[in-house]
């Protein structure tokens, strides 16, 4: 995959809940990225976002690793491969940092808000 630019209607990110609360652990799927950048940057907030709400105060890395397989969020871009973010890769560094709010802010990434109107 050479090009970073969207296939037709958009990379793709899958939303996979981790509780298995659903059968295949598919919660949604969420088109219309335009690059493979902006897709990959929306699921690493969207996972960084999932871990913070499983931080308890004073928990330690390994409690905040266990709460976010037992209770979490996954996300994954569709068909990018290698090139796609993967939470693999830096879910450790996060249950062991707490983030910021821009960290975690996946809603001011979501394709989805481009129809809304700006709020006052």
């Amino acid at each position: 995959m050479s090009d970073l630019f969207a296939p037709p209607g958009g990379w793709r990110v899958r939303i996979l809940d981790l509780s298995g609360a659903s059968q295949d652990n598919v919660v949604e799927e969420i088109g219309g990225f335009p690059t493979l950048m902006h897709a990959n940057a929306f699921a690493r907030r969207y996972v960084r976002d999932s871990v913070e709400r499983g931080r308890t105060a004073g928990a330690s890395a390994r409690a905040v690793l266990d709460a976010w397989f037992a209770w979490g969020e996954d996300a994954e871009v569709i068909d990018a491969g290698d090139q796609g973010w993967h939470s693999r890769t830096e879910l450790h560094d996060f249950a062991a940092r707490p983030a910021g709010a821009e960290e975690r802010d996946w809603r001011a990434l979501d394709p989805r808000r481009q129809d809304e109107p700006d709020l006052p």
